[in-house]
């Protein structure tokens, strides 16, 4: 539902016609905000999608609530049914969403290159920067201080917040959003070694961006060193990830923050891939593969599943016996295969 009319009030029956829900109440009761159950007031839309705050829907004070079918006789307002809430809630909040978009045009404090073009309905931000030959297509948006480079192509209804950085030659597909602090296109961690001395590789590929991505808050996507590096439709990434030169990422994968893929690694589609996961380069992890929190992947990953690596949490006395313990594995497996060979030899001797 992004692009939704966003109005001060909704009836309850418009939402339930606009979303295609039965509605269980007054339809002209009317809402003008979204809250949780246990917060929500007059005149607010909440709802549940977790049984493990259903005790609070008998006290909810709210308006309405967007609730399965199977609590819908036992909430105590009105209820919008949906098979699911969170789903539902997810369409709903754009109708709510009231973040103030600047007007369309360019801020007379903006650089917009004389060869850039700009589609209809573009809104271009104080302080930004659109670099010769860049193109924009209808209704894109550029944040304050952001920075679209040469060459760049940007696709219709997509949004760089404050201070996006694209480098030259970023190509996004449409309904793309980039928050603040993203890096698009700076150069890959490239580098030949001379004699303990460092040479720099010239990054010549870029970033291909395909539709409906999301980027967060200060990740960083490096471009290609020969090729493109990839991002596939519908990927969503978190705050803070780190995305190597000439990886590539298919779609509809989501990626939580603080994780590091390395270079040349290729994941698959409907991937999910947990926070601070440490992915090695060079690896192909196939489709719709779940790596769990902190997890190292240091080989390719061939069979859909979850997979995980690391130590789960445990008080600090007893890690520190464990990881004497892991320091001591190597010897102990050898004991072991010693005494396999041993106990196999007696029972042969024994026949």
């Amino acid at each position: 539902m992004v692009g939704a009319v966003v109005k001060s009030s909704w009836r309850l029956g418009d939402l339930a016609q606009s979303l295609g829900l039965e509605l269980v109440g007054n339809p002209n009761l009317e809402v003008h905000s979204l809250a949780t159950l246990g917060s929500a007031g007059s005149g607010q839309l909440s709802f549940l999608a977790n049984p493990m705050y259903r005790r609070q829907l008998d006290s909810t004070a709210a308006t309405a609530v967007i609730i399965n079918p199977q609590f819908a006789s036992d909430c105590p307002v009105a209820a919008l049914v949906a098979d699911n809430p969170y789903l539902m809630y997810a369409k709903v909040s754009h109708f709510f969403d009231r973040r103030p978009r600047p007007d369309c045009g360019v801020h007379p404090s903006a650089y917009v290159a004389t060869d850039a073009v700009l589609g209809a309905g573009c809104r271009i931000g104080p302080m930004a920067v659109i670099e010769s030959g860049a193109v924009l297509a209808d209704n894109v948006e550029v944040g304050a201080g952001a920075v679209v480079g040469a060459n760049c192509s940007i696709g219709a209804n997509t949004t760089l917040h404050a201070n996006v950085t694209f480098y030259h030659g970023v190509k996004t597909g449409d309904r793309c959003t980039f928050h603040s602090g993203v890096v698009v296109g700076a150069d890959g961690f490239g580098f030949a070694n001379d004699q303990g001395q460092w040479q720099k590789i010239a990054q010549v590929g870029a970033v291909s961006i395909g539709n409906d991505v999301e980027v967060g808050a200060n990740t960083t996507i490096d471009r290609g060193a020969i090729q493109d590096t990839i991002i596939g439709n519908g990927v969503i990434l978190d705050n803070q990830i780190q995305i190597a030169h000439n990886v590539e990422i298919g779609e509809c994968t989501a990626i939580a923050g603080c994780t590091g893929i390395a270079g040349s690694t290729k994941i698959g589609k409907y991937c999910t891939i947990a926070g601070a996961v440490g992915i090695a380069g060079h690896l192909e992890i196939t489709d719709r593969v779940h790596l769990t929190m902190r997890s190292a992947i240091t080989k390719s990953i061939t069979e859909p599943g979850s997979y995980s690596s690391g130590t789960a949490m445990s008080t600090t006395s007893l890690w520190r016996k464990n990881a004497a313990r892991f320091r001591q594995l190597d010897e102990m497996a050898r004991k072991i295969s010693r005494l396999e060979k041993l106990l196999k030899s007696q029972q042969t001797s024994d026949q």
